[in-house]
């Protein structure tokens, strides 16, 4: 497995406890929108404690970006990124990923697990093929919606919201559940793609197939 070192170029919060990262690009580096890599710090006692984030920039881009869900109760990796600066060292790995664009269809995300859509998104909107695709966020409040502006420039009335523990007049309260999918969307013949929590991952997988999806048009990933 091959390890490059990459300098971080920029760092911060972009809302409560989401981190928006750019580093460098080694040379000959290229992954496909949706893939991965497993990251840790250039630092003594953290080489070795590897996590996956997803790319979230442009393949063809000069640098690398990251958008990471950071879990400061945990006392890991993600709450240690939050204290690191320009110029500190990530170490990166190989790339892999199961999720790809396979056509048209709705992305179906929970939490951290909108990651892997954010490059496919920018690369329908680079190549003017957003039209009929659509993006439905599930969080457990109005605060938690990261990239909101985003989506909604890139997908206008095709990005929907649901909350779990927050009841607004702008959102619908609840889960990603049989119910909500049947009242939400009416064309199961297109792609879904799906990544969130194992567990959610499983319940959408299986509300979509008996709601009429093929399970060959269903592109799965667990956050």
């Amino acid at each position: 497995m091959e390890k490059h070192i990459v300098k971080i170029k920029s760092i911060g919060f972009i809302n409560h406890n989401v981190l928006g990262i750019v580093t460098e690009k080694p040379d000959g580096y290229n992954f496909e929108p949706g893939q991965a890599t497993e990251v840790s710090i250039n630092q003594e006692k953290w080489r070795n404690e590897k996590r996956p984030f997803t790319f979230t920039n442009l393949p063809m881009e000069d640098h690398l970006e990251f958008t990471i869900k950071t879990y400061p109760a945990h006392n890991g990796v993600t709450e240690k990124l939050s204290t690191l600066s320009k110029g500190d060292e990530l170490i990166l790995r190989d790339v892999f990923g199961a999720i790809t664009y396979k056509g048209k269809g709705t992305f179906l995300a929970g939490g951290a697990g909108v990651t892997p859509f954010i490059a496919i998104l920018k690369s329908l909107e680079y190549h003017d093929e957003m039209k009929d695709n659509a993006l439905i966020f599930a969080n457990k409040e109005e605060k938690d919606i990261f990239l909101r502006d985003k989506f909604e420039t890139m997908l206008g009335r095709r990005f929907l919201n649901i909350l779990s523990e927050e009841e607004t007049e702008d959102f619908p309260q609840g889960h990603m559940d049989k119910a909500f999918l049947k009242s939400t969307l009416s064309d199961f013949s297109q792609y879904f793609y799906v990544c969130g929590p194992p567990e959610m991952v499983d319940d959408v997988v299986k509300s979509l197939m008996e709601l009429g999806a093929e399970e060959a048009k269903i592109v799965t990933e667990t956050s």
